[in-house]
């Protein structure tokens, strides 16, 4: 049987924006360069672990729609703030930050207490501002590692103290992923393909670690389709039951009664 033909180079070019990076495949056969680059980056997009805020909790506030005294945004606003954190965390654990601001300032995540089992990768953003001297703000920041997409909903069954506000998270650290398809000569063929997935992450992981994670996952996935150690459950489907066939007598079937014909003048 002919084999198909596998890619021999593959580099990684830096972007034009922060954390990006472009990764070119090639040759690949006819076709598979849009293949392979759908796939992966279906993978890139939704499963690669990361961390985010799934809730926060203010002191001084029972619900979101408190207002904060001597705070220019509202909970709401802060928030959204708050989602933008970008994380790298060391524990499988939900963490409990802390954050402590007095007077009038412009409050950043590096305001954030340090805690070994997490890294604020973005120190510079800014979560509120407290615009009087007299002015405060303290909150309890609850963060967790996860996958994918989780909105509140379905963390409804999470029994949690008064007063805090859950989050619905995005931890995948994948911001963007776009594929373009080149075509490329090998030999006397010009319809090969180049594959380049342009790759853009939030900082906590390099483009080079998230490809490699994307493509680990999609051979572990295939190998368990070739490699099972038990056979693949097929179902039976049983043949109906044939009916032993009745002596004619037993269905007492009664001979149709026939008239005389009638003669015709």
């Amino acid at each position: 049987m002919e084999t198909i033909a596998l890619p021999k180079k593959i580099k990684f070019i830096k972007g034009d924006r922060p954390n990006q990076k472009q990764v070119v495949i090639e040759p690949c056969y006819p076709g598979y360069g849009t293949t392979i680059g759908n796939v992966l980056r279906r993978v890139l997009l939704s499963s690669l672990p990361g961390a985010a805020v799934v809730g926060v909790k203010f002191k001084g506030a029972d619900h979101e729609f408190t207002t904060l005294p001597h705070i220019k945004e509202d909970i709401l606003e802060i928030t959204l703030n708050l989602k933008q954190l970008r994380l790298k965390m060391f524990t499988t654990e939900t963490v409990k930050l802390e954050l402590v601001a007095r007077g009038e300032k412009e409050v950043k995540a590096s305001a954030i207490t340090k805690n070994s089992q997490v890294e604020i990768v973005n120190p510079d953003l800014t979560i509120a501002h407290v615009t009087d001297m007299a002015g405060s703000l303290e909150m309890e920041i609850f963060v967790a590692p996860g996958k994918g997409y989780v909105a509140i909903e379905s963390r409804e069954e999470e029994k949690n103290e008064i007063g805090y506000i859950a989050i619905d998270s995005i931890f995948s650290p994948i911001l963007s992923v776009g594929i373009n398809i080149e075509n490329v000569r090998v030999g006397k063929m010009t319809n090969w393909d180049k594959l380049i997935i342009s790759i853009t992450t939030d900082g906590t992981i390099t483009c080079e670690d998230a490809f490699a994670y994307s493509t680990k996952v999609l051979i572990e996935q295939f190998t368990a389709l070739i490699k099972s150690d038990e056979p693949m459950a097929t179902e039976e489907v049983m043949p109906a039951a044939e009916e032993p066939a009745a002596p004619i007598k037993a269905l007492e079937i009664k001979p149709k009664k026939r008239g005389r014909p009638k003669k015709t003048v």
